[in-house]
């Protein structure tokens, strides 16, 4: 697999492709948001590694940049601004993930590793199910044609299940895409029913013993 890595800090980029390159990635390297973008438009890569504060152009408006292109390279964001707004920027700007510093790279793998485990090609423009319709690119979710507001985590979990359509989507897939495999699996059930509140109850059916599917 290749990645692209977007980073300035010479000592974080240094260890991250070290550790990377140990398990098997091929690694590229570059400094600037502006390098990261023409790398990431042309270089074919499997993914990209991206921090937020760069030189010459940030992360947001690189990732904001790919996504109007309709370039749809999975993104993990990198950076240390650890508030819910600065993450929910970062996915509303298109970025598959978002992962705060200091963070452990055994997290950072298992995050990547989900991404690439995604399917690759052009997304769908709106997601449907269940009377929900969810707009990836502009991070608005609407049950019944009523718009209804989510956290960036709630919004995870949702897109995750209309990805899925009628499947079931075991508890484990949605920790390890949403969280990362080091985060108590309990934190699911939280916030399925925190969807459910908001969406209303019968729209998330519990398979009992394996995870959850949207109703049809």
């Amino acid at each position: 697999m290749r990645l692209l890595l977007v980073e300035d800090e010479t000592r974080m980029a240094a260890a991250l492709t070290r550790g990377l390159v140990a398990e098997g990635f091929v690694v590229e390297h570059v400094a600037d948001g502006e390098a990261g973008l023409e790398a990431a438009r042309f270089g074919g890569y499997d993914a990209v590694v991206l921090d937020v504060m760069l030189p010459r152009m940030s992360g947001y408006t690189v990732v904001r940049t790919l996504r109007a292109e309709q370039n749809w390279v999975p993104v993990l964001m990198l950076s240390a601004k650890d508030g819910e707004y600065d993450e929910a920027d970062g996915l509303d700007y298109g970025a598959d993930d978002y992962l705060t510093k200091p963070f452990s790279f055994v997290v950072l793998l298992a995050r990547l590793r989900a991404l690439l485990r995604r399917e690759s090609g052009p997304r769908p423009v709106l997601l449907e199910g269940a009377g929900i319709v969810l707009d990836p690119a502009s991070h608005r979710v609407h049950a019944d044609g009523v718009e209804v507001s989510l956290s960036p985590r709630e919004f995870l979990v949702l897109e995750h299940l209309l990805r899925a359509g009628p499947a079931v989507v075991a508890k484990e897939d949605l920790l390890e895409s949403v969280w990362g495999p080091g985060d108590d699996a309990n934190v699911v059930e939280v916030y399925v029913g925190y969807l459910r509140r908001k969406l209303g109850r019968a729209r998330i059916e519990t398979v009992r013993g394996v995870g959850y599917r949207l109703a049809t």
